[in-house]
C-alpha cells in the first residue's frame, strides 16, 4: 500500500503540448464544463502533490502554464521535440534523486484511471523491476497507459539517447543503454482496440459520448466504464476507424 512516506519520492509527469499535429490544442478542448487536461487532474487528484506538468517553452504553452498556475500545479517548460530531455529537466527541477520513481502519463488521456496508475505505482515502489507498465501491448484500451521508472534509469537514457525516436519517446531507448527487467499489467481480456485517447476529431466525439454516459461526472473506476463500454458498444464505435500514431 502507498504510504505518505513512499508518495514523497513519487513524480507523475504528464507530458502536455498544444501543437499536436493532427488536433492542434486538443489538451484544452472542452469536457465536462472544463477542458480536457483539468478532467485528467480531476480523474487523478489523489496524487495532486505529485503531479508535475511538462510542457513546452515555443509560447505555445502560455494557456497550459496559466491552467496550472490557476490550479496550483506544478509545471516546467522544457524542449517541445525533445521530450526525454523535457522529462529529465522537469524531474530535476522538483527535485527528483536516485530513490524517486517516476510515472509518465500523457495529457490527451482524459479517462486514465486512477487505481490503475495507484496499482502501477505500488508495483514499481514494493518490487525490484526497473520498468512497470500498463497499456494497449497488454490488452487495455489504449488511454489507460501508465508506466513507472526510476529517475536512475531515465537520467542514463537522456545521458546516452541520440536519436529523433529515442528523444521523443521518453521510454523507447531504455532498453538501449541498460538491461532492465519490465513487469507488464495483463487486462485478462483483449480489448485495446477501444480507444479511449485523444488524437483526432472523432476521438473527441467518443470521449465526449462517454461522458455523456457518465452525465459529464468524472467519478467513476474502470470497472464501471468498462461494463459500460460493453454494453453500449456504439460508443467504442464512434472511432473504431482511427489508426494509431506508429512510432
Amino acid at each position: 500500500m502507498i504510504t505518505t512516506t513512499s508518495m514523497e519520492n513519487v513524480q507523475i509527469i504528464i507530458q502536455a503540448r498544444m501543437t499536436s499535429t493532427r488536433l492542434p490544442g486538443k489538451v484544452l478542448m472542452p469536457l465536462c464544463n472544463s477542458t480536457v487536461l483539468e478532467v485528467m487532474l480531476e480523474r487523478l487528484k489523489r496524487f495532486k502533490s505529485q503531479i508535475i506538468i511538462a510542457t513546452t517553452n515555443d509560447g505555445s504553452e502560455r494557456p497550459i502554464v496559466a491552467l496550472c498556475q490557476d490550479k496550483n500545479i506544478k509545471y516546467y517548460q522544457g524542449s517541445t521535440d525533445d521530450v526525454l530531455a523535457r522529462y529529465y529537466e522537469a524531474a530535476v527541477r522538483f527535485g527528483a534523486t536516485s530513490k524517486t520513481t517516476i510515472v509518465r502519463l500523457t495529457s490527451d488521456c482524459p479517462l486514465i484511471d486512477a487505481e490503475l496508475t495507484q496499482q502501477v505505482i505500488e508495483k514499481h515502489l514494493h518490487s525490484d523491476f526497473d520498468i512497470v507498465n500498463l497499456g494497449p501491448h497488454s490488452g487495455y484500451p489504449r488511454g489507460l497507459d501508465c508506466t513507472a521508472f526510476s529517475f536512475d534509469l531515465l537520467e542514463k537514457t537522456h545521458q546516452l539517447a541520440t536519436t529523433s525516436p529515442d528523444r521523443e519517446h521518453v521510454t523507447l531507448g531504455m532498453a538501449k543503454f541498460s538491461s532492465i527487467s519490465t513487469f507488464t499489467f495483463a487486462e485478462g481480456e483483449s480489448i485495446e482496440h477501444w480507444r479511449l485517447t485523444l488524437d483526432e476529431q472523432d476521438d473527441y466525439a467518443a470521449i465526449q459520448a462517454i461522458y455523456a454516459e457518465f452525465n459529464d461526472s468524472t467519478d467513476f473506476s474502470y470497472q464501471d466504464l468498462k461494463k459500460r463500454l460493453k454494453e453500449k458498444p456504439e460508443l467504442t464505435d464512434i472511432n473504431k476507424h482511427v489508426s494509431q500514431k506508429v512510432v
